[in-house]
């Protein structure tokens, strides 16, 4: 029978595989959010070509002051003017291109025919430049133009001559000011393979840096280079991303077995044992041949706990009944045959005859009430709701005044006390008692040890004692030696019972002479 509402619900394997897919596409999907990275490549590649730059600035005034043009040559003064950059720390040109807020402009224009023709000093500056653009092309890959103050080419490629001076960048720096800019790139040929994925950016900065001799614009350095792409660095660290990828899979099928190990497996198999233990197999009542974790070892240890005591619950449910059912049933037996007699041959009886089968009534009648009161007894001691506490004096005094006929000694610690209510005390004693009187004790030692939370007493007497064939049956409810003098059987089992209820215990302790139990009760 299903008690839990019936509704999809995931396994705990389902829900574990889950998560540990979603772990591991953690990182594969963190790649895709690297794209923030490309503004590091931009900022990288910019700084490479303020550098490049610069180089080539210096190499021009170098040879500006080697031929000290006059001032016709150059353009105009920009001698007060700052340069225009972000981090400017004194000439330091710090890169400042960001693809989260920077413009990207539209492909830069072709240059532009003009009639202005370089002068020949600028035109000899830019052959001398050319063999130096050109090897450091190779190397870095860059562009690089170099421009006269009118921002006509001077150096690189085949465009000598022509003029960039409409290109925004350029007109930047003819005034005198730094400037970088982020352009879209259309490639005419096809798409680059993988170890060359950068050159399919869509993106390509450019750099101009002003060139001032004297005060005065000595033309343009004019560089442009596409950035490299997050891909390209994936793909050079491949190996190194494929074996973090193994290590990855690997920790997880690592982790996986663990769990499977530590709970799943644990799991399924106590879910195995429930289900048998439902079905009345008492084989299943033994521990898991593996826990997992301890959590799960003490769920374990719970259930089968509790399951075996509702299994020993139902077998004591079952032969209490069976000893019930027999044990009302000869006294009623009894009692209904000699009622049955008297109301057939009443008047055939003689008055002495009609006197005993009234008296068996009555006897039978009493030893029902007695087994009855037993019962409610039993009853409350396996259900005890009584709590409390006595003083192992005071309890034992009381015992002394109601049983007189026997000679109690005691020899118990000072303000030692029991967790017994004082009824269920009371029946505990009283029984013990009341057995040692029926079975001829005329005296009887108590003594106890104070066990920090447990008080252990020793109830010896002189009596008859247990023979041995009957040691193992004491507590067997309604066995009894004295079932002719109106014994039930009832006295230890319920002795026992109300202890159990309340975390102690009752055993038999062999003897010379009389008979001793041996009691363990919490107390303090």
């Amino acid at each position: 029978m299903n008690i839990t509402p019936k509704k999809w619900r995931p396994s705990l394997s389902m829900v574990v595989i889950s998560m540990l897919i979603f772990i591991l596409c953690l990182p594969i999907t963190g790649i895709w959010l690297f794209r923030f990275y490309d503004s590091q490549l931009v900022r990288e590649t910019e700084q490479e070509l303020i550098v490049q730059a610069a180089f080539i600035e210096a190499l021009m005034i170098k040879k500006l002051e080697a031929s000290s043009p006059p001032d016709s040559l150059l353009g105009n003064s920009v001698f007060k003017t700052k340069l225009k950059n972000v981090g400017q720390r004194g000439n330091f040109l710090e890169a400042k291109l960001d693809l989260a807020t920077t413009t990207v402009l539209p492909p830069r224009a072709n240059p532009k025919q003009t009639a202005k023709s370089p002068a020949a000093l600028f035109l000899e500056i830019g052959r001398e430049l050319d063999p130096v653009l050109e090897r450091a092309q190779r190397i870095t890959l860059a562009g690089f133009r170099v421009l006269d103050p009118q921002g006509v080419i001077i150096a690189g490629r085949s465009d000598i001559g022509q003029s960039l001076a409409h290109v925004y960048e350029v007109k930047v720096a003819l005034n005198g000011h730094y400037e970088s800019v982020i352009r879209q790139r259309i490639s005419k040929n096809p798409n680059p393979p993988i170890y060359t994925i950068s050159r399919g950016t869509g993106i390509r900065v450019f750099v101009t840096m002003p060139v001032i001799y004297q005060g005065r614009m000595a033309g343009v350095v004019y560089l442009s280079r596409t950035p490299s792409h997050f891909l390209r660095e994936l793909y050079d660290q491949r190996w190194k991303i494929a074996l973090a990828v193994l290590f990855m899979l690997f920790i997880t099928l690592i982790i996986a077995y663990v769990f499977i190990r530590t709970i799943k497996g644990p799991i399924e198999a106590l879910n195995e044992r429930t289900n048998r233990i439902s079905q009345g197999d008492k084989t299943a009542l033994e521990p898991l041949p593996h826990h997992g974790t301890r959590e799960l070892a003490s769920l374990s240890d719970g259930l089968l706990s509790m399951s075996k005591k509702l299994h020993d619950r139902s077998d004591y449910i079952n032969t209490f009944a069976s000893h019930v059912s027999h044990e009302l049933k000869s006294p009623l037996t009894s009692i209904q045959g000699a009622a049955e007699l008297i109301r057939d041959s009443s008047d055939e009886m003689s008055d002495n005859e009609r006197t005993k089968f009234l008296n068996n009534i009555m006897g039978d009648t009493e030893r029902l009430t007695k087994l009855l009161e037993r019962l409610r007894d039993l009853a409350l001691a396996d259900n005890s709701e009584l709590k409390g506490s006595v003083p192992l004096a005071d309890c034992l005094e009381y015992q002394q005044s109601k049983h007189s006929k026997l000679d109690i000694i005691l020899s118990i610690p000072e303000g030692c006390v029991i967790h017994l209510s004082p009824e269920n005390a009371d029946i505990v004693f009283s029984n013990l008692l009341a057995n040692a009187s029926q079975h001829g004790a005329t005296k009887v030692k108590i003594s106890a040890k104070d066990l920090e939370d447990k008080i252990k007493l020793s109830i010896h007497d002189n009596g008859n004692g247990i023979s041995e064939l009957n040691r193992d049956k004491i507590f067997q409810l309604f066995f009894t030696t004295k079932r002719e003098t109106g014994g039930t059987g009832m006295g230890l089992g319920i002795i026992q019972s109300l202890l159990h209820s309340n975390e102690g215990r009752i055993e038999y302790v062999p003897s010379k002479k009389g008979t001793c139990f041996e009691l363990t009760i919490p107390g303090s």
